[in-house]
């Protein structure tokens, strides 16, 4: 059968196209592997077999992407078919307020970008298959990434400030890590580079503190930004979630808070807050508790407050930030 009747008769509903999935991951892996060991002459084979066996992975994988995208024409569709419920109705319970079994948010977020991306699907097969290689769903989401338009980032605002609380939109996709692409759908992300050209050392006052919120990747790439915003990094604070998150080397349940100075700004307060803080983290993506907001204002009580990469407007704080509601 080939490959465009195979794509035609996939499975129509998602739960079903996630079985057939995994079964077809289990095979691309095992065929991926084979290749690998051909190419590396651990295995001995004519160069018509490893054609063969190239192009019918690189078939596999395709099948694989538009299995993928119907996926997530069907979790989209099942989606929009949803009751409306007003606050005086009860929460919808069982399988009608979850996905189906074995599909999770992440996986049924990514499908349905695929889904209203197919021609990305074309472009990155017909480019893996000039170039000898095999097309993968994290291709596919990266060109879904780039194409995207870029949002202009608004001039920063004039003044002097003492303190400086910022929560930057750190650019995953750059660090090609499988998984943080998600984050990316939430809002414009920044590169380092692009985070180094803010003008932040215009906003500063010659004595000031720099409150930044970072994750595990970018812990050490963050000492540019600190650098090119002209300060120095003095201690951190831990936020644990409470919650776990996925991760590649462990369950993340944190985030770290640096504190970072210029000039002579030690904080104006003798109470010395705990440097771990113990907080649930809410179901908005990426939000701060207010708890940290306040831990600042006890630190420095005093002195022109601003928080760039802002979400909304506090009271005592000038507030920067496309997100702005």
């Amino acid at each position: 059968m080939n490959i465009q009747r195979r794509i035609a008769n996939l499975p129509a509903k998602a739960e079903d196209i996630q079985k057939y999935i995994l079964v077809g991951q289990a095979k691309l892996q095992a065929n991926m592997a084979a290749i690998r060991a051909i190419k590396k002459g651990k295995v001995e084979v004519s160069a018509a077999a490893m054609a063969a066996a190239l192009s019918d992975t690189q078939d596999l994988a395709e099948e694989l992407l538009y299995a993928e995208a119907r996926m997530g024409e069907d979790l989209a569709y099942n989606r929009n078919q949803r009751p409306i419920r007003d606050s005086s109705q009860k929460k919808l319970s069982g399988s009608e307020s979850s996905l189906p079994p074995n599909i999770d948010k992440k996986q049924s977020h990514e499908a349905q970008q695929i889904s209203k991306h197919q021609d990305k699907i074309a472009q990155v097969v017909a480019r893996a298959r000039e170039e000898g290689e095999v097309p993968v769903r994290k291709h596919v989401l990266r060109e879904i990434r780039l194409s995207q338009p870029k949002t202009e980032t608004s001039p920063l605002p004039e003044g002097k400030y003492n303190i400086i609380y910022a929560d930057p939109p750190w650019k995953y996709s750059d660090k090609l890590i499988d998984g943080y692409g998600a984050a990316e759908h939430h809002y414009s992300p920044m590169s380092i580079e692009e985070l180094c050209a803010l003008p932040v050392s215009r906003l500063t006052e010659n004595d000031a503190v720099l409150f930044l919120w970072v994750t595990s990747p970018f812990l050490m790439d963050c000492a540019e930004v600190i650098r090119a915003w002209g300060f120095t990094y003095k201690a951190s604070f831990v936020w644990d979630k409470v919650k776990h998150n996925y991760g590649h080397y462990n369950s993340v349940r944190h985030e770290f808070l640096l504190v970072c100075t210029r000039g002579n700004c030690l904080p104006q307060c003798k109470k010395l807050e705990n440097s771990v803080q113990r907080i649930e983290r809410s179901r908005e993506h990426s939000e701060k508790p207010n708890q940290f907001r306040t831990i600042i204002e006890s630190m420095y009580p005093k002195g022109k407050k601003i928080e760039l990469f802002a979400r909304k407007k506090v009271d005592g704080w000038v507030a920067w930030g496309n997100q702005i509601s």
